[in-house]
């Protein structure tokens, strides 16, 4: 079963890696393993993979975690995964001024604050999600494309998946949470009523197992795992 693979990056850093020593994430081999578990068939024919720039100006280490994202994209490429840039914005916002844990926020208690939004990832993995499955409608069945894979737990993400069901019926869809063992979070009815198969959590076994060397070969110099990794 050739599968393609599409990765909200931002979804599974903040969902699955963030304060963990897992972040250097052999992706490519930890999404092949999961896709063989559910099905032994399964054979990976592409991996896109959808994020935005680090923002040296508002990230906790500044250029340093701008240069950490650049070397892991350069890890990833080197292993054939397709990387889509959106964008970040910033912009002035309200939002209900904390206080303290027991008083409740309200709107009518706000303070001016500054609002950052990653833009266009979403609707760019909907669109390329669709145009996949779309084109398989043209290729010969032996270079088909038979499963579409979401890695992420946005829910927005449920309206392409239903279109996709209801138009291609064909074609299994399955998603992959960036969620850890361990973190009780309830799967998000939309996505799993719109999927074949979900898995709901990764461990910490497999984030260890599956990781890349501290040097990448690439085609210029080695991509380098970052220190604070």
């Amino acid at each position: 079963m050739r599968t393609a693979f599409f990765v909200d990056g931002y979804n599974v850093f903040y969902g699955l890696l963030t304060d963990t020593p897992y972040k250097w994430l052999n992706l490519p081999q930890l999404l092949a393993y999961i896709a063989h578990i559910e099905n032994p068939q399964s054979s990976t024919a592409s991996i896109d993979y959808f994020t935005s720039s680090v923002k040296p100006d508002l990230a906790t280490r500044g250029i340093v975690s701008k240069e950490a994202q650049d070397s892991y994209v350069r890890a990833l490429m080197a292993h054939n995964v397709a990387v889509h840039y959106g964008r970040h914005q910033l912009e002035p916002a309200r939002a209900p001024r904390f206080i303290s844990k027991k008083i409740r926020a309200s709107r009518q208690d706000t303070t001016p604050i500054w609002k950052l939004e990653e833009k266009e990832t979403d609707v760019h993995i909907a669109i390329s999600m669709y145009r996949t499955a779309a084109r398989q409608t043209k290729v010969p069945a032996a270079e088909s494309i038979q499963q579409l894979v979401l890695v992420s737990g946005d829910t927005d993400m449920a309206p392409a998946l239903k279109a996709i069901r209801e138009d291609f019926p064909q074609i299994t869809v399955g998603i992959v949470l960036p969620y850890r063992s361990g973190f009780k979070r309830t799967p998000p009815g939309s996505l799993k009523e719109h999927s074949h198969w979900m898995r709901k959590a990764i461990s910490t076994e497999e984030l260890q197992s599956h990781q890349f060397p501290e040097r990448v070969p690439t085609r210029k110099t080695p991509a380098i795992k970052p220190d604070y990794w």
